[in-house]
C-alpha cells in the first residue's frame, strides 16, 4: 500500500460531502470539508495531492494541469495507476454504499467534475503552498483561482470562495517589501478585493462579503491607512449571519481602528466582544493574545486597572508579561517604572502594534501618580510632585494638576501663591451612580450574548417546509377517517385502535 494512500482516501473523503452541499443546497457539507483540511495539512504532500488530483480528473483538463503545476507536478501522471483509476471510476457494491447516487458523483469522467471540488483541491493547493513558503508561486496560482471565482455565481461555492480569498490576501502579504513599505505588494491587490465585495453583496453571498471586509481592514490598518478603514466600515454593513470568527476578527479591527481615533470607550466594547467570541482552541491562541494585548493597553488608556486574573491565563501568562510590568508601573504612578518598562520592550509592544497607543499612557501614569498622592496626602508641595512625577519643573507640575483638577480627575484645590495642592475629602462611591452603571453594562452584555447565541443557532434548510407538509398530511387523513365514520364504512372502534376509555 502506498504511504500517501490515507492522505489520498481523506482528501477524496470530501468529495461526496461538496457533492451533496450542491444536491441538497445545503452549505453545512461544504463548512465540514473545510474543517476537515485543519487536521489534514499536517500531513499534506505534493505526492498525495498530485494523486487525488489523477484520481479525480481521469483526463488532463487544463484545470488539473494547472494545479498540478502549482505543486510542481508537471505532469498529468497516471502511469503505475491508470488500473487502480479504472477500478475507482467503477466502484464495487460495497462502496457506493458511502456515495450518493447523483450524476456528479461519477467522478470517472472530467466533464462530471464539479466546480466545488476543482475549488477545493485548489484550496488544498493553496495551504501546501503556503506551508511550503512558496509565497510567489501561491500568489500567483491564487490569481488564476480569484478570476475563475469571479466568474462563477454559486452560492454553494461561498464558503469555498471565502477560503480562497483569505489565501489570496495571505500569500500577498508575504511577498516583499512587507507593509507598512509604501511599495508593498498587498497595497496591489486592494481594487481586487473591493470589487469582489461589491460583488459579493450584489448576489447576497455574505460569507465573502464578511470574509473581504476583514481581510480588507486588514490591508488599510498593515499600512496605517486609518481613514481609508474607516470610510470602509462606515459605508459598508458587515453581515450579520457571518461566523463567530469573521465576527471577531471585525470586532478586533473595528476596536484597533476606533483606539487609534481617540475613542476608547467604542474601543473597549468592540475588543470585549471579540475575546469573548474567540474560540477556546489552541489554534485560536494567537488571536486571542493580540485582542488581550490591545484590550489591556485601551483599559489603560481609559484609567482604569486590568483584572489580575487575565495575566494568570495559561495561554497568556507569558505573552503578557510585558504588559503586566506596564501595568503595575501604570497602577502606581510610577514614572520611572513605566520609562524602563517601554524601552526594555520596545521591540515587542512594536510588533505587537500597540507601541503608539502605548506612549500615550505617559498622560495616565502622571493621572495615576497624582490620584494616589491627592488620597495619601491632604496637602502636598508642587516641588514634591515633581520630584515623584520626575517633571521638569514646577511651572509643569501646577500646570498638569489644574488640569487633573478641570477633568475631574481629582478632588483638590490648588494653591498658586503658597505652591501646594489641598485634597478635598472623598464621598462615599456607593451613595454615585457608577456602581448602578457598571451593573447596568454587565446586564447589557449578557443580555447581547443571548441574543447572537439564538441568531447564530443554524437549522437544516427548508425544514419548516417539511414539517408542514407533513401536518397538512396528517390533517387529510383525519379528515378522510371523519368522513368514513359519518358515513358508516368504518366503526369508531376500529378507528380506536386498542385503546379503552376509562
Amino acid at each position: 500500500m502506498d504511504a500517501s494512500q490515507p492522505e489520498i482516501n481523506a482528501i477524496k473523503a470530501n468529495f461526496p460531502l461538496l457533492e451533496r452541499a450542491v444536491a441538497q443546497f445545503d452549505a453545512r457539507f461544504s463548512l465540514r470539508a473545510l474543517r476537515s483540511i485543519s487536521s489534514l495539512r499536517k500531513r499534506l504532500t505534493s505526492d498525495a495531492l498530485a494523486q487525488a488530483i489523477t484520481q479525480a480528473y481521469v483526463s488532463p483538463t487544463p484545470t488539473a494541469l494547472r494545479i498540478l503545476s502549482a505543486i510542481g507536478k508537471t505532469e498529468h501522471d497516471t502511469s503505475g495507476k491508470g488500473s487502480e483509476m479504472e477500478i475507482d471510476s467503477e466502484p464495487p457494491a460495497s462502496a457506493t454504499v458511502h456515495t450518493p447516487t447523483t450524476p456528479a458523483s461519477k467522478s470517472g469522467s472530467s466533464k462530471d467534475i464539479l466546480p466545488e471540488v476543482e475549488i477545493y483541491l485548489s484550496i488544498l493547493a493553496q495551504v501546501y503552498l503556503f506551508d511550503q513558503k512558496s509565497y510567489e508561486a501561491g500568489a500567483a496560482f491564487s490569481s488564476e483561482v480569484v478570476q475563475k471565482i469571479h466568474w462563477w455565481n454559486r452560492r454553494t461555492l461561498d464558503s469555498l470562495s471565502a477560503r480562497v480569498y483569505f489565501y489570496y490576501s495571505l500569500f500577498y502579504e508575504h511577498l516583499d517589501p512587507p507593509p507598512p513599505s509604501p511599495l508593498a505588494p498587498v497595497i496591489g491587490i486592494r481594487q481586487q478585493l473591493l470589487a469582489a465585495l461589491r460583488t459579493s453583496v450584489l448576489r447576497k453571498d455574505p460569507d465573502t462579503q464578511a470574509t473581504v471586509t476583514t481581510l480588507l481592514l486588514r490591508n488599510y490598518l498593515s499600512t496605517s491607512h486609518i481613514s481609508q478603514a474607516d470610510h470602509l466600515v462606515s459605508h459598508s454593513q458587515f453581515p450579520t449571519t457571518a461566523s463567530n470568527n469573521q465576527v471577531a476578527r471585525f470586532l478586533y479591527y473595528l476596536g484597533r481602528i476606533r483606539a487609534i481615533q481617540l475613542a476608547y470607550t467604542e474601543a473597549h466594547d468592540h475588543l470585549t466582544g471579540a475575546t469573548r467570541k474567540t474560540s477556546s482552541s489552541a489554534s485560536a491562541a494567537g488571536f486571542y493574545q493580540a485582542s488581550t494585548k490591545l484590550l489591556i493597553v485601551v483599559e489603560l488608556l481609559m484609567g482604569d486597572i486590568p483584572d489580575r486574573a487575565v495575566f494568570r491565563q495559561p495561554r497568556l501568562e507569558r505573552a503578557l508579561e510585558p504588559y503586566f510590568l506596564l501595568v503595575q508601573a501604570v497602577r502606581v504612578g510610577d514614572m520611572e517604572a513605566f520609562l524602563h518598562t517601554v524601552s526594555t520592550y520596545h521591540s515587542t509592544f512594536r510588533h505587537d502594534g500597540t507601541y503608539t497607543l502605548i506612549r500615550r499612557l505617559r498622560q495616565n501614569v502622571i493621572k495615576t501618580g497624582l490620584r494616589i498622592m491627592s488620597l495619601s496626602y491632604s496637602r502636598i508641595s508642587l516641588r514634591d510632585i515633581c520630584q515623584r512625577l520626575g517633571l521638569d519643573n514646577e511651572e509643569s507640575a501646577e500646570y498638569i494638576v489644574a488640569k487633573a483638577i478641570r477633568d475631574g480627575v481629582i478632588e483638590a484645590t490648588l494653591d498658586h501663591e503658597r505652591g501646594f495642592m489641598k485634597s478635598k475629602e472623598v464621598g462615599d462611591i456607593y451613595a454615585t451612580r457608577e456602581p448602578g452603571e457598571a451593573f447596568h453594562d454587565r446586564i447589557r452584555a449578557s443580555l447581547a450574548l443571548h441574543d447572537e447565541s439564538v441568531k447564530a443557532m443554524k437549522f437544516p434548510m427548508n425544514q419548516h417546509r417539511l414539517e408542514l407538509k407533513n401536518a397538512q398530511e396528517a390533517r387529510e387523513r383525519e379528515r378522510e377517517l371523519a368522513k368514513e365514520i359519518q358515513e358508516g364504512d368504518i366503526d369508531e372502534d376500529d378507528a380506536g385502535g386498542d385503546f379503552e376509555g376509562m
